[in-house]
């Protein structure tokens, strides 16, 4: 069992299925899960999964993701979290009947913002940049071209916990592939800069 892609990772809420094999982790989620807290449906949720691992300010940490999104706000990407007021989420989420690029930011409150997905028949990769109170969020259909999904600001911390996430708000059972997980020191690269 080759686990060391996620060999620093640690569960918050673990979920009812997970194993790693050949350096992909597979989960599958529990019910009713999510992470929001408050915006418009004034309830708070903190009980998605999130496998992360410790990082200082100024890190790149990017995934593959594959999953059979079918369900109303089945979602999964990385996770950014300093802790349960101030993280942020990113990937694919289900909703109106298609997959969108989703990112909720919190900073005490949650946003949304989202934008329809391309084709993504074989998964997609997430990229996010931390660094100097700013976040970068790309992702890439091929894992050779990133084109940025959300810049924005996010408060600066001397340790994070970045990694794989996933929910499922309206039932239990999907079933997530993350795979070539990495982490590591911050790019540095030109916002119109698409490696």
């Amino acid at each position: 069992m080759d686990t060391a892609p996620f060999a620093h990772c640690a569960w918050h809420n673990e979920p009812p299925a997970h194993r790693i094999e050949d350096g992909t982790l597979h989960v599958v989620t529990g019910d009713h899960t999510d992470f929001w807290r408050i915006t418009s449906y004034g309830f708070i949720r903190d009980n998605g999964h999130f496998f992360g691992a410790p990082a200082a300010d100024g890190f790149t940490a990017q995934v593959h993701v594959r999953a059979a999104f079918a369900e109303l706000y089945d979602q999964a990407g990385l996770m950014v979290r300093i802790d349960e007021q101030r993280w942020i989420k990113v990937g694919v989420e289900f909703s109106d009947g298609q997959a969108l690029l989703s990112t909720v930011l919190t900073n005490g409150t949650s946003d949304w913002a989202v934008a329809p997905a391309p084709a993504l028949p074989d998964g997609f990769w997430l990229r996010v940049t931390v660094g100097a109170g700013v976040i970068r969020v790309q992702y890439s259909a091929d894992g050779t071209t990133w084109p940025m999904l959300r810049l924005a600001p996010f408060p600066a911390a001397p340790r994070y916990l970045v990694g794989p996430m996933c929910c499922t708000p309206q039932r239990a059972g999907l079933d997530v592939a993350f795979s070539d997980f990495t982490l590591g020191p911050a790019l540095g690269k030109d916002l119109h800069d698409l490696s």
